[in-house]
């Protein structure tokens, strides 16, 4: 079943379209959500507030437009912002990852990468980990395809910079 028809399913209330989109995409967008709010609790919640609200009120997205894929990122993105605005952080600590769950190298790569700006993780995470394209990244950013890459430039070069000035892995050996 394509986009067009999986939206058509949720304008008409079909439970099992819902249900179909909120399974192919709730675990990408909760993992986007985690990367740009600092904490799983805010994400999880975030995530299901998006879907909640695209159940009740399913209009603004437009096949002709991009992927039902996009539409759902982009209003993520949308929320997070609200929900920044509304809850002044404090109740949510950003999440360390914890050692023991993590291998050593996961984890200086997942340090070097909240080391950076929310906005960059933000574009670097779509890319590199979503898999979005520059024109999906474009629709959910709600910025021009230049802007994208010239952010996505910007983001690698100081993820490199953060990489460089990390204590390497020999060091503690």
């Amino acid at each position: 079943m394509g986009d067009r028809e999986l939206w058509d399913g949720i304008r008409r209330k079909d439970a099992g379209a819902f249900d179909t989109v909120y399974r192919t995409y709730c675990t990408g967008l909760q993992g986007f959500l985690k990367q740009l709010l600092g904490s799983r609790q805010a994400a999880e919640d975030v995530t299901q507030e998006t879907f909640t609200s695209i159940w009740q009120h399913p209009n603004g997205f437009d096949p002709e437009r991009g992927t039902l894929r996009s539409y759902l990122f982009g209003a993520g993105r949308k929320r997070a912002v609200d929900w920044w605005r509304k809850q002044k952080p404090h109740g949510y600590p950003a999440e360390e990852p914890v050692a023991e769950n993590r291998n050593e190298t996961s984890s200086l790569v997942g340090n070097a990468f909240g080391k950076l700006p929310a906005e960059q993780r933000t574009v670097l995470w779509l890319r590199e980990v979503e898999g979005q394209s520059y024109a999906e990244l474009a629709e959910i950013l709600g910025i021009p395809e230049g802007t994208v890459r010239s952010r996505l430039f910007a983001a690698r070069k100081a993820l490199r910079q953060v990489w460089r000035t990390a204590p390497s892995m020999k060091e503690g050996s």
